[in-house]
């Protein structure tokens, strides 16, 4: 039998009952135990939370047994909760680390075993061997004690972090303000955690509230996955302008990420919210400190750095990147391309609620639809046209097409000089002349390159891309 088990960032993801399997899940909570066990952090309890995915709550149960057989205090979530919630709860409770059953944003055959330090973050990076070290050999089955008899003899306790995470969002957005604000909005959680959150935040007052894919659905119906992104807001945005709403939000499955939906119907990509949430606390709330960025975000914030007098930090991608910058220069916002953003004074972590909250906040202070907010944005930096494409290629041809990204000295991409060549994570060509960038990057897990662009010349988006493709030497 095959080993399947490696943790990465964000942990371990499988197919549900092909490698994601409750013995599995078992071995993975074993290894996790006895690393919090190691590194002297066991004491302080460890939180499991789930998702709504296939079986969540019961592969939850499995960790929370095999927590409790180590002696470990479980804080087990009493229903399914987004990431940011339970990532707030190991801070609530001091607890030594975290484990959330979920797969985000993945395809419905998937499900996942996240991991959190007890800082409510990603486990290090340097930290997931000694991890992976304890995982038992494949067919071996961990110690487990029995749900009743763990919750019996004090060792699995159940919590609702529903009003301590509401106390935290709190300190960074006036709630009751945001009730008053007569708005309509079309709330997508994607069949996914992030259900009910707003009417429960904001709700029952000015605020009307659409939801939609809001029940329990592991299959995820008008979708291909629960990532807030096209075509996978496509009901959305025909809801939104049919609706007369003045916005959309979709949540993805866990609710880390936030995508937005103009009044009009048209999606505001990630690249522009991220901008608009900088301008946001830059401008509507006085807010100062840097900026953190993958390499992948906007220029915009550059600009919006320069006119704002801060700085703006670029990192390789991924939140393992983002959240360490976000605390070592006490930064206001740190985001991605993805659509995952954190701010300041909260955790160090995506958080797509309060994202959320945040965009329809600056809404309320400026009075301001999202086509209103992005002809602001583009009055301050100029319009700005991004674009990803992702394409499959044969496995066997990975190093040469590699080989032909890491060889390319283009001194010209697609009309635009090249004027440097950052290789931090991937290859980012920096052109000229209003030319923008264009970032080649490859999947570490599947035979996938990602081509990404972003312009200030819209008519130059698709060649500027099909030039990146060129590069490697595949074809759409």
């Amino acid at each position: 039998m095959r080993e399947p088990i490696t943790f990465g960032t964000d942990g371990w993801r499988g197919v549900i009952a092909e490698d994601f399997t409750f013995d599995n899940v078992r071995r993975a909570a074993h290894a996790f135990a006895r690393y919090l066990q190691e590194t002297g952090r066991a004491e302080r309890g460890v939180v499991v939370g789930y998702d709504h995915r296939f079986h969540s709550e019961n592969f939850a149960t499995a960790v929370a047994e095999v927590m409790a057989a180590h002696g470990i205090h479980v804080y087990l979530t009493a229903g399914p909760m987004p990431t940011p919630v339970i990532s707030h709860t190991i801070l609530d409770v001091g607890a030594g680390g975290g484990v959330n059953i979920t797969a985000s944003h993945n395809p419905p055959t998937d499900n996942g075993f996240k991991i959190r330090a007890d800082y409510g973050g990603a486990v290090a990076s340097e930290e997931l061997p000694n991890v992976e070290k304890h995982i038992p050999p494949a067919g071996e089955s961990p110690p487990r004690l029995a749900l009743e008899e763990a919750v019996e003899r004090g060792l699995v306790e159940y919590v609702d972090p529903t009003a301590t995470y509401t106390e935290r969002v709190i300190r960074l957005v006036d709630l009751d303000a945001l009730r008053s604000f007569r708005v309509k909005l079309v709330a997508d959680p994607m069949w996914g955690v992030g259900s009910n959150w707003f009417p429960r935040l904001i709700g029952g007052d000015a605020v009307e509230i659409v939801q939609i894919h809001a029940e329990r659905n592991p299959i995820f119906p008008e979708m291909i996955r629960p990532e807030p992104i096209p075509p996978n807001v496509d009901v959305l945005r025909e809801r939104v302008p049919s609706l007369g709403a003045d916005v959309g939000i979709a949540t993805d499955g866990d609710a880390d990420r936030v995508g937005i939906v103009a009044e009009t119907g048209r999606f505001v990509n990630q690249l522009e919210v991220f901008s608009l949430l900088a301008y946001y606390l830059l401008e509507v709330r006085g807010w100062r400190g840097p900026i953190v960025k993958t390499l992948s975000a906007s220029s915009m914030l550059e600009k919006l750095g320069a006119r704002y007098g801060v700085p703006v930090h670029e990192t390789g991608v991924g939140f393992k990147y983002v959240a360490p910058k976000m605390l070592e220069t006490d930064a206001i916002i740190g985001g991605e391309e993805s659509g995952g953003y954190a701010f300041r004074g909260h955790l160090p972590e995506r958080d797509g609620i309060l994202a959320g909250l945040m965009f329809l906040d600056l809404m309320y202070r400026t009075g301001k639809r999202p086509t209103e907010l992005l002809e602001t944005l583009f009055g301050l930096v100029g319009p700005h046209y991004y674009e990803r494409w992702d394409v499959r290629y044969p496995a066997e041809r990975r190093e040469e097409i590699r080989a032909n990204v890491a060889n390319a000295r283009p001194s010209q991409i697609a009309g635009f000089s090249v004027e440097r060549i950052d290789t931090t994570d991937g290859w980012k060509f920096h052109l000229g002349d209003d030319g923008g960038w264009l970032l080649i990057r490859f999947s570490g897990t599947e035979p996938l390159i990602r081509v990404y662009t972003e312009t200030t010349r819209e008519e130059k988006v698709e060649a500027l891309l099909r030039a990146g493709l060129a590069i490697a030497g595949v074809e759409r």
